[in-house]
């Protein structure tokens, strides 16, 4: 048995990137921006991450309609690396697969919670278990 669980807070890097597939599914993708004020780089700001964001199913056309830069977010899901090759050497990428997003921040949806559920994949297409 193994546990594969993230959780991230952090700042939307880029508005989400949309795509309907053809065979139904729907996926969008960001970068989200984690900082640790604890831990410094060389100019003396906090330190950030950058992490790629994938969403699937119905969480994938709400990421689209309310997820913007700047936007704060709390995402969960499970990290995915793959690799592929460029010019003959073998690169490596990581994402996190996002089960659930909360909405943060001063806005109207802040304290938002929407949950892909078993929809975050995509292979499945049943998106009834989401709450909007």
């Amino acid at each position: 048995m193994g546990i594969n669980k993230v959780i991230l807070v952090g700042n939307v890097g880029r508005d989400v990137d949309f795509r309907a597939l053809p065979n139904g599914n729907n996926l969008a993708k960001f970068t989200l921006a984690t900082s640790e004020a604890r831990f410094k780089d060389s100019d003396g700001k906090p330190h950030t991450e950058w992490h790629r964001i994938v969403v699937w199913g119905k969480l994938a056309e709400i990421c689209n309609q309310y997820v913007t830069k700047g936007k704060q977010l709390y995402v969960e899901g499970r990290i995915r690396t793959s690799s592929y090759e460029k010019d003959g050497i073998k690169r490596y990428s990581t994402e996190i697969y996002a089960d659930t997003i909360e909405f943060l921040g001063r806005r109207s949806d802040s304290g938002t919670q929407v949950s892909g559920g078993s929809s975050s994949y995509p292979n499945d297409t049943d998106t009834d278990d989401v709450p909007f």
